[in-house]
């Protein structure tokens, strides 16, 4: 049997039961469109959310008040601790020699008056350092000055939605707001960013720290942004912090210090693990297009008995009968991949329109999907089709009450 001879038998089985092979066409599409759909999806949730850390520099450590011991635990949220983080840790802080800036952060939710608007709205105080270490850009005006920590001013910078809601599109320059008893003069606007780690920078207020301090009535930091020299110092750096804070603190180790790239690691191996589990879960439906799909050649071997037994009788080897019907199976599973992948990427093209979040399935998916439905249907057609191979001539062309 010649391979053309084959290809046109595979092709005219098929024709010949076309609800049958859509039907198993269909299955192999979703199986194949579900690993690259989920896959795609988890990937692009682990790209944002490595995206949203990376925001807050390669070199930058975070020091939390409270002690968390590294059980697995998340870092306290809270900012409440026995201690608490002052200005004077964090001026402690910038004094060491692998430190390039600091920006102790004060925070909190309040109202906000403009005129006769009212909104409640997020107020961070900080310092002018907060802006390089996060990246903040100031779309109008400046960024908050440079001044002691302990110096209070009557400015702020806002958040693009922020001025929308309380000026309109009226100029929000050089007008002035109320926050709780305290009048604030804007002299920045923020540009837009939507939101990054939970934080929506549109909504934000930016204040002094000291006078984020006045107007919450409370001393205690609630966290302290530290940028290294470089990232070779990393370690040192670290070290450096912890016994400065712990002298500071009668000897007492009461703060939690994380870096971004221990974010990172820990953030990257929790959703590269949740991805895989996914593609896992996905598979299964492949696993489940093998199983009908070995069912269905059960049946056409039964109906094609008389076929098998004429080809044997003019020359057809049992490899070539076997042949016959993984061939088969063979072809409905790669037409059925390849649609469902071409399906899988659309669908995650129009994600990424929507969205805007990077949703991409990762290459090992794209081709593990392919594989496994290919390999499932020529696995799980390989028993029916060596019962069709055994199949003796003269028994196949007996009619079937007579077998």
């Amino acid at each position: 049997m010649r391979a053309a001879d084959a290809v046109t038998l595979w092709l005219g089985a098929l024709r010949g039961h076309r609800s049958r092979s859509l039907m198993l066409l269909l299955v192999m599409v979703i199986g194949v469109v579900a690993v690259i759909l989920l896959t795609g999806l988890g990937e692009g949730a682990r790209t944002f959310v490595l995206g949203e850390f990376s925001l807050l520099g390669r070199n930058t450590l975070i020091v939390l008040p409270g002690r968390k011991e590294t059980s697995g635990g998340m870092p306290p949220i809270s900012g409440l601790a026995p201690r608490d983080l002052t200005l004077r840790d964090a001026q402690a802080i910038a004094r060491l020699p692998l430190i390039r800036r600091v920006a102790p952060l004060q925070a909190g939710q309040a109202e906000v008056n403009a005129g006769n608007r009212t909104r409640d709205a997020f107020i961070l105080g900080t310092t002018h350092d907060f802006f390089a270490i996060r990246q903040l850009i100031v779309a109008q005006g400046r960024p908050l000055p440079k001044l002691q920590p302990n110096q209070a001013g009557a400015f702020c910078v806002i958040g693009a939605t922020l001025r929308r809601e309380l000026f309109g599109s009226a100029p929000a320059l050089g007008k002035w707001l109320r926050v709780g008893d305290r009048r604030f003069r804007v002299i920045g606007i923020l540009a837009e960013r939507g939101e990054a780690l939970g934080m929506d920078f549109g909504e934000l207020l930016v204040i002094p720290v000291a006078s984020a301090q006045a107007v919450f009535n409370r001393e205690g930091l609630f966290r302290v942004f530290a940028e290294v020299r470089g990232p070779s110092f990393m370690a040192s750096a670290k070290r450096q912090i912890l016994a400065t804070l712990k002298e500071r603190h009668e000897g007492e180790e009461d703060v939690t210090l994380i870096s971004q790239d221990s974010m990172l690691s820990a953030f990257d191996d929790i959703l590269r693990i949740l991805t895989l589990a996914v593609a896992g879960i996905a598979a299964i439906s492949l696993v489940v297009a093998g199983i009908l799909i070995m069912n269905v050649t059960w049946i056409a071997v039964s109906q094609r008995t008389a076929e098998i037994g004429l080809l044997k009788a003019i020359g057809a080897t049992a490899a070539q009968v076997r042949l016959l019907f993984l061939g088969e199976a063979a072809l409905l599973a790669l037409v059925g991949a390849l649609t469902g992948l071409a399906l899988g990427e659309t669908l995650l093209w129009l994600g990424r329109q929507a969205t805007g979040l990077p949703f991409y399935a990762p290459w090992w998916a794209r081709l593990g999907a392919v594989l496994l439905a290919f390999a499932t249907a020529v696995l799980f057609a390989w028993l029916p089709a060596s019962q069709a191979a055994k199949l003796q001539p003269v028994m196949a062309l007996r009619p079937p009450g007579t077998r």
